[in-house]
């Protein structure tokens, strides 16, 4: 990891920064045989891959029963983080739930309702890891939105992950499958033997399940398609680079290809990141991967002429997680528009949210954050309008709506109108 001044970017460093690639193009035609060989074979399919992709003779694909007795098996510890967690993501969540109302407009008594999606399903990564946090932050917000039906998928392995499973159980999901991988995408899309289909897909995965997310999304709704993780973290003289370093390396820590950038207007606080990222990074588990990814080029520390630079370059990297670490934080926020996640201060890290705090960790990456937000209640909501006119408000409306309707060329729109008039006037 280097320093890097704003104003010398060459171009292909911009595009690597600027332009982030999940990489599924490469894969989009093995992920659709995939696809469609699930939906032509089911369970058989799901099981022969699991075999080939996880390694794993998977006999009872539905493992919905594990879940409670995971919950019961596992330390208290750790049962206490999973329900300590689950309580705040769902507290916070029941904040975002809407009111339906109704107002009357001069006789025309207009609203908008909310109901939730029947049928959802969530995918919770695993493989070499596992992911309690992914379990809550995916479940929960479909249970407080009032889904009837939460189905999960979660990659196979000899023995499932407890942790998971007992997040899975705490966070109210309706069905638990061992699949794993664009397989599983497209079973909890189009349905086996086993597995339902559902109306709606969320949750993170590599980029397999992306590349397939991206193939369904025809047949399925999805959330969003998200790739390898990403941070900036904005900050000005008053930072600790110990604390910026520290955010830096635990993002790194996800994946060779994530993105982890810092970017300050003090050359000698970029100086003191980048040795605290080194020293940090010693020693780790994972420190192969964290090196990968902060030695890519869509890493890096950045110097910028000024904060209002930093700001622009926040502003075109929209960040998966931004992390402002400056002493007039707020005024910063201001200027944000462009972000998944926000996290202010010294003491706010991203594994905090990642985890615990509150806010959903499943997030738009590559720059998408530009349009959209991360996974919340309305994820799961579809909102219906309600109108209702008397007479009056339609007599009132009748010359706007039939010159209109006429400007279009729609005679039978006019008349749906006029009609009404006639019938009141007579």
């Amino acid at each position: 990891m280097d320093v890097t001044t704003v104003a010398d970017l060459p171009p292909d460093r911009r595009r690597a920064l600027f332009h982030r690639d999940a990489g599924i193009d490469a894969i989009a035609g093995d992920v659709a045989d995939i696809v469609e060989r699930v939906r032509e074979e089911g369970d058989v399919a799901l099981r022969e891959y699991a075999e080939e992709f996880d390694d794993t003779t998977v006999g009872t694909i539905d493992v919905t029963d594990t879940a409670e007795r995971a919950y019961d098996e596992i330390d208290d510890d750790l049962r206490e983080a999973i329900e300590t967690a689950a309580d705040n993501i769902e507290e916070f969540h029941e904040r975002q739930l809407p009111d339906d109302w109704r107002e009357d407009f001069d006789g025309r008594e207009l609203g908008r309702r909310y109901r939730p999606i029947e049928r959802v399903g969530a995918y919770v990564p695993g493989g070499g890891a596992a992911y309690p946090s992914s379990a809550l932050m995916t479940v929960v917000p479909a249970t407080v939105a009032g889904v009837e039906q939460v189905a999960v998928a979660t990659p196979p392995a000899d023995e499932l992950s407890p942790a998971t499973l007992a997040a899975l159980h705490v966070a109210g999901a309706d069905a638990i499958h061992q699949v794993g991988g664009a397989q599983a995408i497209a079973a909890l899309a189009y349905g086996t033997e086993t597995v339902s289909p559902v109306e709606k897909i969320v949750g993170p995965g590599n980029r397999w399940v992306t590349a397939a997310k991206a193939a369904v999304r025809n047949d399925c709704a999805i959330d969003f398609l998200a790739g390898p993780s990403e941070i900036c973290v904005l900050a000005d003289d008053s930072a600790d680079p110990q604390f910026v370093a520290a955010d830096l390396v635990a993002q790194a820590e996800h994946d060779p290809a994530a993105s982890v950038v810092a970017i300050t207007d003090d050359e000698e606080l970029a100086e003191n990141i980048v040795t605290a990222v080194d020293r940090q990074a010693e020693g780790r588990e994972r420190e192969e991967t964290i090196r990968e990814a902060l030695d890519n080029d869509a890493s890096g520390v950045f110097v910028a002429r000024s904060m209002p630079e930093a700001v622009l370059f926040c502003e075109e990297y929209a960040a998966e997680h931004l992390s402002i670490q400056a002493a007039d934080d707020e005024a910063l926020l201001d200027r944000i528009s462009n972000a998944g996640s926000v996290f202010l201060g010294p003491y706010s890290p991203v594994a905090a949210g990642d985890y615990a705090a509150g806010p959903n960790h499943v997030l738009p990456t590559e720059g998408h954050a530009r349009t959209t937000g991360g996974l919340s209640v309305e994820t799961f909501l579809r909102s219906t309008t309600v109108q209702r006119l008397s007479s009056d408000a339609l007599d009132a409306l009748g010359d706007t709506v039939t010159t209109l309707a006429e400007a279009e060329g729609l005679e039978a729109h006019a008349e749906s109108v006029r009609v009404r008039d006639r019938s009141a006037s007579e």
